[in-house]
């Protein structure tokens, strides 16, 4: 009988033999194992066969073991002998240019960029690396965006990227994803619309990038410096943002995790709607119109951000609205018009938080419905609570521990740590100032205080039922993670004239009410 075309290896008897001639992929699957694997624990040709057809369990095992292993091996070198690096700009260099070497590329290779200036779009439509050295310049053509990745798996690292279009509708940007498993990191962008842009793009890493927006345009005018569109689960970490409209936009993107940020000198630092279940951690959002605006969202956390010196027409620190089973803890908010601005936020606890130096502490809309406060400090803010509407749900304190408040007057003579007295958080003048907001020109006044002194006096008059049942005597220790120096004291010299015009006002009005009436 004539040899078939692949050959035996391992000659049988009856129908396997015959199956196995017939079968190619049988014939090198044993070559593969007597040759290799068979070599390799020791056995011969004909000890091989009988212990493949009679496999012990450990024999069988290791068999299984040392052909996943051996298979494993091999394509990894043949993925790596398969890459190639092909080089543009620089003496000798096969491409002059950016965009003829990504053509040229297969999936898995590396476009390695020279240091110049590189004109002209590029668009990623395979799986590649695009690495500059010596921070090569892409320059974009000023029309659409200066890279467009539309291949899942890319790399790009080391680049100035420049030049953008200025169309917001075509989300002209810097670098435009429309794909996933991406890895942007160690980037300048500059002279963009939108820095970073993700369109229902998941699973990517940016990491390490700068991004400066147009400053010349008007902030409505700008782009988002990230700006995520329906990409869930993406890493967003060290990245540097400023003069764009808002630092990170994100809507409709689940499951991110955003560490470490900083973020300035824009419209809101944070803006972010319809997305649940991420986190943001060690982030910095300073100097802007406002800090962050959280809307429509759920089971969030917050960990160790800081919102500073947030100031503008109806600014604030943080706001939430419409949200649910958020958690915030060791945030620094503040210096801020506002410090946190809530409406309709449900279920929230805030622990270990630091609102300090804000014109008002917390602004609470009565729709906001069993959220906890406990363990926060509370300190020099103008305003403790401004309450619009009657009362809400909330819990100042948890498990016996309230929170420190810098203004607070109570004392503590069992030395527990905690005032012996409950603390009512707003004054009379407090409370109705959450109703009346012109009666803010006179917060702090002569006028308000001695109002605040003669309800304590002569509780006549209702004001808020928001109490801390356990006020804490001491400041919580934290650390605060950014910088040494401490905001700047704030003299309001307008307040103090405004409350001696209303203190001479009411003196004048007691004198001629007392002066005796002609007979």
């Amino acid at each position: 009988m004539s040899q078939p075309r692949w050959g035996y290896i391992v000659h049988s008897h009856g129908s396997q033999g015959s199956r196995e001639a017939r079968q190619p992929w049988a014939v090198w699957s044993n070559r593969f194992a007597v040759g290799i694997v068979g070599k390799d624990i020791g056995l011969n040709k004909s000890q091989f066969v009988t212990a493949f057809r009679n496999p012990e369990p450990c024999d069988k095992l290791k068999f299984v073991g040392h052909v996943l292993l051996l298979c494993l091996v091999l394509a990894a070198g043949a993925a790596s002998a398969a890459a190639a690096t092909l080089v543009v700009g620089g003496a000798g260099a096969q491409f002059q240019s950016v965009q003829p070497a990504i053509v040229a590329a297969h999936s898995g290779d590396t476009v390695q960029v020279q240091a110049g200036t590189y004109a002209g779009n590029l668009t990623l439509d395979k799986q590649i690396t695009l690495a500059g050295t010596g921070w090569p310049t892409l320059r974009g053509e000023g029309i659409a965006s200066v890279i467009t990745v539309i291949a899942d798996g890319c790399i790009i690292h080391g680049f100035i990227i420049e030049h953008s279009g200025g169309d917001l509708t075509r989300e002209d940007s810097g670098i435009l994803l429309k794909s996933s498993h991406n890895q942007i990191e160690d980037n300048e962008l500059r002279d963009i619309l939108y820095g970073i842009y993700l369109y229902s793009s998941h699973s990517n890493t940016l990491r390490r990038n700068q991004v400066r927006g147009r400053s010349e345009l008007e902030e409505g005018d700008r782009g988002a410096g990230l700006h995520l569109w329906n990409s869930p689960d993406n890493v967003i970490e060290d990245n540097v943002i400023s003069e764009a409209r808002d630092g990170m936009y994100i809507q409709s993107c689940n499951g991110n995790q955003i560490r470490r940020n900083r973020v300035s000198n824009l419209r809101y630092g944070l803006h972010y709607m319809f997305s649940d279940h991420n986190v943001f951690e060690d982030n910095f959002f300073s100097n802007n119109v406002a800090g962050a605006a959280i809307m429509y969202s759920n089971k969030i956390e917050f960990r160790r951000n800081a919102f500073v010196h947030n100031r503008g027409f109806s600014s604030f620190g943080i706001l939430f609205q419409e949200c649910t089973d958020l958690l915030a803890e060791e945030n620094f908010i503040v210096d801020n018009a506002t410090g946190i601005f809530m409406e309709a936020l449900r279920k929230t606890t805030f622990r270990h938080n630091t609102i300090a130096n804000n014109d008002v502490a917390l602004q609470m809309f009565s729709s906001s419905d069993a959220n906890v406060f406990t363990e926060n400090n509370f300190i020099d803010n103008l305003s403790p609570l401004q309450l619009v509407g009657r009362s809400t749900t909330t819990k100042w304190s948890e498990n016996g521990r309230g929170n420190f408040w810098s203004d607070d007057d109570g004392y503590d003579l069992n030395e527990d740590g905690r005032g012996d007295v409950p603390l009512k958080i707003q004054n009379v003048f407090e409370y109705m100032e959450g109703n009346h907001p012109r009666l803010r020109l006179y917060l702090d006044s002569p006028a308000a205080r001695a109002m605040a002194v003669a309800e304590k006096t002569f509780p006549i008059l209702r004001g808020s039922s928001e109490i801390d049942e356990a006020p804490l005597m001491k400041p919580v220790a934290l650390r605060y993670p950014f910088a040494t120096e401490q905001p700047p004291k704030r003299v309001h010299a307008g307040l103090m004239m405004a409350s001696l015009l209303i203190l001479s006002a009411a003196a004048m009005g007691i004198w001629k009410g007392q002066r005796p009436r002609p007979q």
